[in-house]
């Protein structure tokens, strides 16, 4: 059997002790089976278990081994599409539902958190930052759009503002949004996971769901055991590779790297970011960082459509680090990783049903810190009947990436490379 161990990327090396779970060796009943024990798969499970619900969880790998260990670790508010886009494609009352959930992932987390005692390293703020004016419009803009949805936690930074939140001289202004904020993301899904099992929720690893028997009652099947249930929910994002083929052609797997570098001294992190906010530009291929709880930087930007491995992360993403940061050229770089998010050619997330009984989620597109925390609480939902938040999700429109499965990737790295250079020349 397979046993395949988290990357070696900084979050696996300053984890907390977690038990190595068992794979499934039986056949056991449930009332929900949960394939993925990342954020979405974690967060329906304790709703769920909160609500009276038998729940088993099978993993392909470990807690937390996609893209809930491995992102930036900051908790960013809304979709990768904003509310305004929603409102001109659904109509206003599917937006308004919608609006109303924009910012209800990051109060999930935080009530985990405080609820099961998980020690993550939760900091309160996030900065989005603008290199030029229109990016400074744009945040004028979502701050007003934000605010109409209830999000009051929110202030525009002039330049002189941004300098004292962010020693980088790119910036000429940015937006701070004081209910955004940033957690070691393993810590946290290794937390919730111990959740699910003090409320009597069954973990299994190295248990990768291989096939789903459709029905009234159905059943995934491991390869050492299955599981009968009476609902399943399919969380497996960019790591469920085909096991539900009609979730794959309107989806794309996307790969981006993370730096994280050497312990840096008190007064030099400091002097990086005073007050220990997470910041993420506004460019279209965007770069974003933070402090981790022991004074590293950590550091992320890129896309690799097509989620390939690069030959050498460092090379990508360094320079990127240096230009914010130029400060840091002798500083060495200790952990260096990639990992895998699931794109939508909408850049909202996919919701939705196949018969009665089987329920999915993916697709966050970038923002699946806190819409992974949302999505279950209202997969959740409409396991109980109570479908209208999650309706308002299933009836968002998608369609398949242009060019099929063999050119999307060319594609879509095309329409990135048009977008960035919208960036770079401000236009």
């Amino acid at each position: 059997m397979t046993n395949t161990p988290y990357p070696q990327s900084y979050y696996a090396a300053s984890a907390k002790p977690a038990p190595a779970r068992p794979p499934l060796q039986e056949q056991l009943e449930t009332d929900v089976c949960i394939i993925g024990a990342g954020y979405t798969g974690l967060s329906s499970a304790l709703f769920l278990l909160e609500h009276g619900f038998s729940v088993t969880v099978l993993e392909a790998a470990r807690v937390g081994f996609g893209a809930s260990g491995r992102n930036g670790g900051q908790i960013v508010n809304s979709y990768s599409r904003d509310i305004d886009v929603i409102e001109k494609t659904v109509g206003a009352s599917q937006a308004q539902l919608l609006g109303d959930m924009a910012f209800e992932g990051g109060r999930i987390i935080r009530d985990r958190v405080a609820r099961y005692n998980i020690e993550c390293d939760l900091k309160d703020g996030g900065i989005f930052a603008a290199l030029t004016a229109k990016q400074m419009d744009h945040l004028q803009a979502q701050k007003r759009l934000w605010e109409r949805y209830g999000n009051t936690q929110l202030e525009l930074l002039d330049q002189q503002r941004i300098r004292a939140s962010v020693n980088c001289e790119q910036y000429i202004g940015g937006l701070l949004d004081m209910s955004g904020g940033h957690i070691h993301p393993l810590n946290l899904a290794l937390g919730e996971a111990a959740a699910v099992e003090s409320l009597g929720g069954r973990i299994f690893e190295q248990s990768a769901a291989l096939r789903i028997d459709r029905g009234a009652n159905p059943v995934v099947h491991t390869a050492s055991g299955q599981v009968r249930a009476k609902f399943v929910i399919v969380a497996g994002n960019a790591y469920l590779g085909n096991l539900v083929p009609e979730l794959a052609a309107k989806s794309m797997p996307c790969g981006t790297q993370v730096i994280t570098t050497a312990p840096l001294s008190d007064e030099l992190a400091r002097s990086l970011l005073p007050q220990d906010y997470c910041v993420e530009d506004c460019n279209y291929l965007l770069d974003y960082y933070r402090l981790s709880a022991d004074k590293r930087l950590i550091f992320g930007g890129g896309v690799v459509y097509g989620a390939r491995d690069p030959a050498n992360i460092e090379a990508i993403v360094r320079p990127k680090m240096l230009k914010s940061f130029p400060q840091l050229k002798d500083v060495k770089i200790d952990y260096a990783w990639t990992g895998n998010f699931l794109l939508t050619l909408s850049r909202l997330p996919q919701v939705g049903r196949l018969g009665d009984n089987i329920y999915y989620s993916q697709g966050c597109s970038g923002h699946g810190v806190t819409y992974t925390h949302l999505a279950g609480k209202v997969l959740a939902e409409a396991l109980r009947g109570q479908a209208e938040r999650f309706d308002a999700f299933a009836g968002l429109p998608h369609y398949p990436f242009p060019g099929g499965q063999l050119l999307r990737t060319p594609l879509t790295a095309l329409g990135a490379w048009y977008y960035s250079l919208r960036d770079k020349f401000g236009v």
